[in-house]
């Protein structure tokens, strides 16, 4: 993928593969076997589900920014998140990227404050958003990867966490070493804190909602299509799923899910997002929070989404390092926290931020 108006590379361009190689072929066969492993979990009845808890949430504050502190605090009492889990950093000045050892220090920073029972890590800021080439949610999570950086269209490393199922992965720093990480945004207080209230609100009632996947005319950044979940009604989700083929939604009030391939998407004033709503697109730079060639998935909070995602460096339009639609439907239905759908929808995430409110899950059974 590239900037508005320049060709986007396919999966075979974006790599030293060809049809004929192994490892091409491989990746062909991955695809097929991870359409066909969601297609049967969605069809299986929904079941109940633990899921992360406040108690288990860590929020690192940046004491250097003044709505981080606030937001920060705002969010521990909204949430009842216990005060020992409140962890305080500095880092001066906003970077939009850390090189590896500012964020070796930092990490040693927050998770010398954390105890085993923290299961997850939210950053109360919008900047820094990177490291290297890696999202640093995912930097966090999963290590840093710089050796992605020499070449940042070839396969990332696979997560564990992709499509995981069962109770233990309610506990993912217990069962596999990874505290899951998410940024919520603090350039707006107001802003911060109406996506805090979302997140909140999403939890107390499941109102009838769409659920919506655009096939756009940016042929290269639908490599997601074959992944859309079949359209049609989920009569004990209250939940309706639409396929649609236009660039654009204008008008539609009840959003749950939006996801699409578009460098820009334009519109966003007109709709209305529900409490919980995830929404991302398909493109090279929305994980560049402040970049400005692509649209920043900041605009999906803005517009109302409680919850998105973006890559932060070229990654090329392979489907893996982007949000699977069925997968994170599947999850988030079933009862995950928004951390925890969006996580396992993203099978190689290195280059990518989660960023949101974690834990609305408007779907969980308490």
């Amino acid at each position: 993928m590239a900037p508005d108006g320049a060709i986007i590379k396919t999966e075979a361009q974006a790599s030293v593969f060809t049809p004929g190689d192994p490892i091409f072929r491989l990746l062909r066969l991955l695809r097929f076997f991870a359409a066909l492993a969601a297609l049967c979990c969605w069809a299986a009845a929904p079941v109940a589900r633990a899921a992360i808890l406040p108690a288990q949430l860590a929020v690192v504050i940046n004491d250097d920014d003044p709505n981080s502190v606030e937001l920060g605090e705002y969010y521990r009492r909204q949430r009842g998140i216990p005060a020992a889990n409140m962890v305080h950093v500095r880092i001066p000045g906003k970077p939009r990227k850390l090189d590896a050892a500012q964020f070796r220090q930092l990490k040693d920073d927050i998770d010398a404050r954390l105890g085993p029972e923290i299961q997850a890590v939210l950053m109360v800021w919008t900047a820094p958003y990177a490291v290297e080439c890696n999202g640093i949610t995912a930097a966090y999570t999963l290590g840093l990867d710089s050796a992605l950086c020499t070449r940042t269209c070839q396969p990332g490393k696979p997560s564990a966490y992709f499509n995981a199922a069962g109770p233990a992965m309610a506990r993912p720093f217990s069962a596999l070493g990874m505290r899951l990480a998410m940024l919520l945004p603090a350039d707006s207080v107001e802003q911060g804190k109406a996506l805090i209230g979302r997140g909140v609100a999403s939890g107390f009632r499941v109102p009838a909602a769409g659920a919506y996947y655009l096939e756009t005319s940016e042929v290269q950044r639908n490599s997601r299509v074959p992944f859309y979940p079949r359209a049609g009604v989920l009569a004990q989700r209250k939940l309706t799923i639409h396929q649609q083929k236009a660039d654009t939604l204008e008008g539609v009030r009840d959003i749950m899910v939006y996801q699409t391939g578009m460098a820009r998407v334009d519109k966003l004033d007109t709709l209305a997002f529900l409490p919980g709503a995830l929404a991302d697109h398909l493109t090279s730079f929305g994980g560049d929070l402040y970049g400005a060639t692509q649209m920043s998935s900041l605009r999906w909070l803005e517009a109302g989404a409680t919850a998105s995602y973006g890559t932060v460096s070229e990654p090329c339009n392979y489907w893996q390092k982007f949000p699977h639609p069925t997968v994170l439907l599947r999850h988030y239905l079933n009862g995950d926290t928004a951390l925890e759908a969006y996580w396992k929808s993203v099978s190689w995430p290195a280059q990518g931020v989660f960023i949101g409110e974690p834990l609305a899950a408007p779907y969980r059974r308490n």
